[in-house]
């Protein structure tokens, strides 16, 4: 968003601040009731709009609780699924159910990344999801996506996802920025991981302002690493064997430069790059029209997301496209994990 756009945008984003100021005092008078339920709940969230990297963090902290011997469940709200308003059972916790159409891609991804570790819930109303998955699926804790805001659930451990890339994008609240809430909102925080270090040179500095704002909350700093590379079934198989270099790379992400970033950092050489709206829904145009000009700027390949994946399965792909998939790497992971056991049993 340029300057002007911005500026001209700060009306809005007083009025926004207000009524955030005003819901938060509400729910800490009682005002506003938050549910508890009968297992333990995780919440990962952030407070700018946009990718934090939080869905990598989700799926560590659900594998980490199934090697512990739990039955988790992912609590997400399945964003541009087809109708927001159903509750969508995506994974049953040995079984897949939805597709991207019906439940959203992240809560997709996260289904098959996690199958026959985690069941994964689409509903607007996670609380009432989360009652059913105990009924139903005797899931005894939860993991709740994107929560850091949702106030109707109590939880047992609150962290917020930080982008060392763009934290604070231009420190202005929405609509003339992405902060969903001011940063002093951290305090609401029990640990803070930052994602994307790598691609930063001021982490150091970003820790000095986060303990700042949080009042000097438990600080994790944490990288994304790519675990795999696959062939996309369907597009065209490669010519040799050889992993392609000379590539092009399209995403539909909150942060598609960190991809972008990534793949070079790997040494891709990319020769075109295009970005889609987060959550975007492929089309057969869209697919055709990257292919169009990645042929032209001499690509051999594509490179895309494995969030990107789950919705291109039914598209005709007529350039061999690999999935460039990332798993995420924590410093001091067995404290976080040890914040993660000791919220779940009670500690």
């Amino acid at each position: 968003m340029n300057r002007v756009a911005s500026t001209a945008l700060l009306p809005f984003s007083a009025l926004y601040g207000a009524t955030m100021k005003i819901r938060l005092a509400l729910y800490k008078a009682g005002l506003f009731g938050a549910q508890q339920l009968e297992a333990p709940v995780i919440s990962v969230g952030n407070i700018t709009a946009g990718g934090t990297g939080k869905t990598p963090l989700v799926e560590w902290i659900a594998r980490e609780l199934a090697d512990a011997g739990r039955r988790p469940c992912i609590l997400t709200r399945g964003y541009a699924r087809a109708n927001e308003e159903d509750r969508v059972v995506v994974a049953d916790g040995r079984t897949i159910l939805a597709n991207a159409d019906q439940a959203g891609d992240e809560a997709v991804l996260l289904a098959e990344k996690l199958k026959g570790r985690a069941a994964v819930i689409a509903d607007r109303d996670r609380a009432a999801a989360a009652q059913w998955a105990i009924e139903n699926l005797r899931s005894d804790c939860f993991v709740l996506d994107d929560g850091f805001q949702n106030l109707r659930l109590t939880r047992d451990l609150n962290i917020v996802t930080i982008d060392a890339t763009n934290p604070w994008s231009n420190g202005h609240l929405l609509p003339a920025g992405l902060l969903r809430e001011p940063r002093s909102g951290l305090q609401r925080a029990d640990c803070i991981v930052i994602t994307r270090s790598d691609q930063s040179p001021s982490v150091d500095a970003l820790r000095k302002e986060i303990d700042h704002f949080s009042g000097s909350r438990p600080i994790f700093v944490s990288r994304m690493k790519s675990c795999a590379l696959q062939h996309l079934p369907g597009s065209p198989e490669p010519r040799d064997r050889d992993e392609p270099r000379r590539v092009a790379a399209f995403c539909g992400i909150g942060n598609p430069e960190s991809f972008f970033a990534q793949l070079r950092a790997e040494e891709y050489r990319l020769t075109y790059v295009h970005p889609f709206a987060d959550h975007h829904k492929y089309t057969q145009n869209d697919v055709d029209t990257v292919i169009r000009a990645a042929t032209a700027n001499g690509a051999h390949a594509l490179l895309t997301t494995a969030k990107d994946e789950v919705k291109l399965r039914s598209l005709r792909i007529d350039l061999p496209c690999y999935v460039f998939d990332i798993q995420i790497e924590i410093d001091d992971e067995a404290r976080l994990r040890q914040l993660v056991m000791n919220a779940i049993d009670g500690d």
